[in-house]
Parts: C-alpha cells; structure tokens; sequence
C-alpha cells in the first residue's frame, strides 16, 4: 500500500518533505559537483614545457623548519629554478641560516624585510616583495614548514601549465600521527580539499591552498597583487584566486608526488587560531559562494536529524530509511572516491560519521572564534 494513500498535513508528513528536500539537495551536491573531482582524470593540453621557475616562501621564526624543509624545496629534478625566501622580521637565527645555505645554493635568494611596528601582520607583503624579486614569469609558493612529497612536485605541477591554464591548484595535507586532533584536522584538510577541488572543476573556483600553489606573474598582475583586500591579514589564497580565476584559466594537480606536507597543530588552542585566521575572509565571499559551502553541512545536518524523527512515523519508516540510505550509500561512495583521490584513504571506512561530526564542529568554531577581530599572522 503507497504511504501516499493515506497522506494527511500533519506534522511528520510535512517533516517527511522537508526530510526529501534535504537529501535531495546532498545528492545534487554529490550528483553535480563531488562527482568531478571522484573521476577527475587529467586532461591532456598543450604543455609550455619546462620553463624556469621562481618558488617563494614567506617565513617568520621558521629556522627550525627552514633546515629541515628547505633542502627538499633546493634538491627538486627541474631543469632551471630559484627559491626565494621572504625573511619577514624574524628574530631567530633564519637570517645566519639562509646566508650559509646562500653559500652552497646559488638558485637560492633572500629578501629581508626589516622589522617595523607599522607593518600589516600576514603573508601579502612579503609574497608581493617575493613576486617583485622573482626573475620568472611561472611562480610557486609554499610555506617553510612544509614537504614536497617527492623531487617531482615541479615538473609534474609545471606540466599543468598550458597556454589557457596559469592557475593551478594543488594539494597540501598534513603529515599522520597519534591523537585525536591530528585526525580531526587531516579530515577537516581533507575535506576542504575535496570542496575547493571539486568546485574548481565545476567552474566554481574559490580557493587554492597558499602551501601548493602555482600561478603566473601576468596572473599576479591583472588583478593589482592583493590591493583590494590588501587590508584582510589572510586571503593570500581564497581571495585571490575568486579575482584572479576567471574565463577558466585555472586547473587542478592531484598527483601524490605534489602533495606538500606539513605538521599539524598539536592543541586545540593552536588549531583554533589557525582557524581563526582562514575564516577572517569569509564575509567577503560573494553570496553564491557563501551559499554553496553553507548549504552543503546544514543539509547534512537537518536530513540526519528529520530522518531520526520519522523514524518514530510507522507510515514512513520504510521510505525515510530507504531514502536516507540511498543518500548515505551515494555520498559513501563518491565522496568516498574523492578522499581516494587524495590519497586519505583512512577517513573512507568512516567517512559518513565524519562527514555528520566535521558538519556539527565547523560551525560550533565559526561561531566562537573570533574571526571578525583576527590581526596577527
């Protein structure tokens, strides 16, 4: 007998329609836009060849990470490159450091920036000094704490490079290890790579990760450097790339051999403020960005919850179970297919219970952090 002969407007069958747009809207998102980046298979272009690079680095206090990272960024198999490293006010020992390695590396180059009260904290100066001192058109930028995977993290993301693509986006995690917090912050990595990534190739790009990322001088320079949020500490790499992605002139690299790894925070207090800081941008993202990233956890969020409710209506147990389960089965599999594509195979075995905690923690830290007030780097 169909639950709709015996319909009536009362409160569960109202919920029950409430609960069918909801997962309608997790399989669009699953449908229209996941599904890109599950069975992404990179597209062959016209290559540039392999054209000297300029990779630069912004690093504050970072001897520590300098000497262990560095001679990973020096030793990369590429035909014709240079590293320069924006010293930005440190007041460790990065400045005796890179004058020794200056010695041994003649590819390698240091701007220092001077300390000085009235600078603006963040990363846009030192990077716009970077770009200014960079002898090549094609551009990398990293941070000093993190690894390339392999020595072939230019040559495959340089391969890329086409005539219509000068943006190219690539994936940064962070390095396994025991506890709970490394996990919920290699998931949270984890899944906003699948976000960015998967919106790219839905033509929807929004951001890049400031620790993989390559994109031209031309690029740099038709959208001013960073003048118009110049003021916003962070937005190195969201900001920027919703200016300067445009008429698809952008791609995307998942090849694990360009991963670049770094460590991750090790307290709550240390992710918090880190969060902190990326979420200080958001209020500038345009209202369909906005949408698509809220959209996508409040669904997820509102379709657990009315599923559990209906469960409690005989009449519509058997379809509220058989809808929910179509969905999770769905997001298992090609979301689950994404974090394959990202080499995070652990989350996959669990993914539907972290995909339902990342939805109820993100949005708990968005709205008892502080991001409206953040000022420092």
């Amino acid at each position: 007998m169909s639950i709709f002969d015996h319909w009536s407007w009362d409160f569960f069958s109202i919920l029950f329609l409430f609960f069918a747009a909801f997962v309608g809207i997790q399989l669009l998102y699953v449908a229209l836009i996941f599904v890109r980046l599950a069975f992404y298979k990179k597209k062959k272009g016209i290559p540039l060849g392999y054209a000297p690079i300029s990779i630069i680095i912004a690093a504050r206090n970072e001897s520590d990470n300098l000497y262990d990272n560095l001679p990973y960024i020096l030793s990369q198999d590429y035909p014709e490159f240079e590293v320069i490293i924006v010293n930005n006010q440190s007041v460790d020992d990065s400045a005796w450091l890179l004058k020794a390695l200056c010695l041994h590396h003649k590819n390698l180059k240091v701007v220092e920036i001077e300390k000085n009260k009235h600078l603006l904290p963040g990363k846009k100066l030192p990077i716009t000094l970077g770009v200014k001192a960079a002898k090549y058109e094609r551009m990398f930028f990293t941070d000093a704490d993190c690894k390339p995977a392999s020595n072939q993290w230019l040559r495959i993301m340089s391969e890329s490079f086409t005539e219509e693509k000068e943006i190219v986006l690539g994936y940064a995690p962070y390095f396994r290890s025991k506890g709970i917090i490394n996990k919920i912050i290699r998931y949270d990595t984890a899944f906003i790579g699948v976000s960015y990534l998967s919106l790219a190739l839905a033509k929807l790009p929004y951001m890049g990760v400031g620790r993989n990322l390559a994109y031209t001088k031309k690029v740099f320079e038709s959208v001013r450097g960073f003048k118009s949020h110049y003021s916003v500490p962070s937005g190195d790499d969201d900001l920027f790339i919703q200016e300067a992605a445009v008429n698809q002139n952008y791609t995307i690299q998942i090849a694990p051999e360009t991963f670049c790894y770094s460590k991750a925070s090790e307290t709550w207090k240390s992710w918090v403020r880190q969060k902190t800081r990326h979420y200080s941008t958001s209020s500038r993202y345009n209202f369909i960005k906005k949408a698509l990233l809220g959209i996508y956890p409040l669904s997820l969020l509102l379709s657990w919850l009315s599923c559990v409710i209906l469960l409690f209506d005989s009449r519509l147990f058997g379809i509220t179970l058989f809808l929910f389960g179509f969905m999770l089965l769905a997001k298992w599999l090609i979301q689950g297919k994404c974090l394959r594509q990202l080499n995070e195979k652990s989350f996959v075995f669990t993914f539907p219970l972290w995909d339902l905690g990342h939805a109820l923690l993100m949005p708990l830290l968005y709205n008892f952090s502080d991001h409206k007030r953040y000022k420092k780097w």
